[in-house]
């Protein structure tokens, strides 16, 4: 569990970037208008608090179940995580489907990375 909690903060921080919608990649504008639509859904769904959300995109990662379940549920939404484990060909799919160019090839290094994490 600890290795788990460990992870879900890069995780989330790799997920900003893995998000998209349509057959064909992505543009930065239209991840940036998905991501806030998994926001507002997942800040519906578990409360977190907002001022603790916008700091996971700065870094700071506060250990609240509040704000791991907003995590988990963002990376689910996005296909990185089923059911709390991280699901990294799904996650690499998507992003090669989906993720501009210039930052697909570190987004799925990481999720490459952590393929085995939590088994």
């Amino acid at each position: 569990m600890k290795q788990m909690s460990l992870l879900w903060p890069a995780l989330l921080v790799i997920g900003a970037v893995l998000i998209g919608c349509c057959s064909s990649k992505s543009t930065l504008d239209q991840m940036a208008k998905t991501s806030a639509m998994m926001r507002t859904v997942c800040m519906g769904k578990h409360k977190a608090n907002e001022d603790l959300i916008d700091g996971l995109g700065r870094g700071d990662f506060v250990d609240m179940k509040e704000l791991k379940c907003y995590a988990n549920c963002v990376l689910e939404m996005m296909q990185a995580m089923k059911k709390g484990k991280i699901a990294a060909d799904s996650a690499i799919k998507q992003i090669d489907l989906l993720i501009p160019a210039e930052i697909a090839g570190p987004t799925m290094k990481a999720f490459d990375g952590c393929r085995d994490s939590g088994k």
